[in-house]
């Protein structure tokens, strides 16, 4: 944070609870010149105004919260650049990689430092860490529990579930079904694969997807042919001249489609043959993946979660196309 901001902050935290408190003691005086408990010669449907103090425990109240303010500002950051006596941080926020961030919350728990999110971590470490041990091997040895049998684990699929709506749900929903360019993974249209290993794989190491553009290589009436003859490959009633034309320019999409349109999980190129379409199926939403292309990242989790925890996640995403 600059200095004027610092500056700005302090001194607007500081002049409200002085404000307050000039106020506070201005209502705490008799100004009126009406002795206490004598009529202020006001009345409002028939009810008499009387010069009375405020009462004691709202007044002792409002004190207390003023000296309340200043300990906290005195032991934690709330002005400005000011660190607080006590040190205490929410986390290190100069951090920007994953691995910077282990270096930063190792260094917290070394020295001991109040950093809020490393002993967070700790303790949710120290408390959850042989739940999800338990959960992931098999018993007494150091290999993993099959992907299915932990999908039939009803206690451990409820720890999967949990994983997925932390850190998979911003993206996939709440439910699994995906939104556009987001995969639906309740259905069996997988770009990479539904094996339980495949789906490990993903979650483990990411993916990158690059569907290519194919505007100008194609033109606009290619362009049309070709989504003509895609749509087609689906059921969808299309003009039967442009999806022979197009069914003769479908041998550039081939080589990742495959020349039947039911893709290639190699590749993480998707059937078109199906009704499963990750960035809409109507003409214009086709026509726009043909002509400028596609790219979607599914991030990597290994270095977030570890495998434990993904062994855990897998299972139950795997569970959700197989009930």
């Amino acid at each position: 944070m600059s200095t004027f901001w610092s500056l700005w902050i302090s001194v607007i935290t500081i002049g409200t609870l002085v404000g307050c408190a000039i106020l506070l003691r201005f209502c705490l005086k008799n100004t009126t010149g009406i002795e206490e408990g004598e009529d202020m010669g006001h009345e409002y449907d028939g009810i008499r105004e009387l010069n009375n103090p405020l009462p004691k425990w709202w007044s002792y109240l409002f004190w207390a919260t003023l000296i309340f303010s200043i300990v906290y500002l005195i032991l934690y950051p709330g002005l400005g650049n000011f660190k607080g006596v006590l040190g205490w941080t929410s986390s290190d926020q100069t951090v920007r990689t994953i691995e910077e961030s282990r270096a930063s919350i190792e260094r917290s728990h070394k020295e001991k430092t109040l950093d809020q999110f490393a002993r967070e971590l700790d303790d949710a470490n120290t408390n959850f860490g042989e739940t999800f041990s338990k959960l992931a091997y098999k018993p007494g040895t150091s290999d993993f529990r099959e992907i299915t049998d932990i999908a039939n684990d009803d206690e451990a699929l409820k720890v999967g579930q949990r994983l997925f709506l932390q850190n998979c749900s911003q993206c996939h929903g709440s439910d699994a079904r995906g939104m556009i360019g987001f995969p639906n993974l309740t259905d069996t249209a997988w770009l990479y694969g539904g094996e339980p290993q495949a789906i490990k794989t993903t979650i483990m190491e990411g993916r990158i997807g690059n569907m290519p553009a194919w505007g100008d290589a194609l033109g606009a009436d290619g362009v049309k042919e070709v989504v003509s003859y895609t749509l087609s490959l689906s059921g969808r009633k299309v003009n039967a001249k442009e999806a022979a034309a197009g069914k003769q320019r479908f041998v550039v999409c081939a080589a990742c489609h495959g020349t039947d349109g039911k893709g290639n999980p190699a590749l993480g190129a998707p059937d078109l043959t199906d009704q499963d379409w990750q960035f809409g199926d109507s003409r214009a939403a086709v026509t726009e993946t043909v002509t400028n292309g596609r790219q979607g990242v599914m991030p990597a989790w290994k270095d977030v979660l570890g495998e434990e925890k993904v062994q855990l996640l897998s299972a139950y995403v795997w569970s959700l196309s197989n009930k």
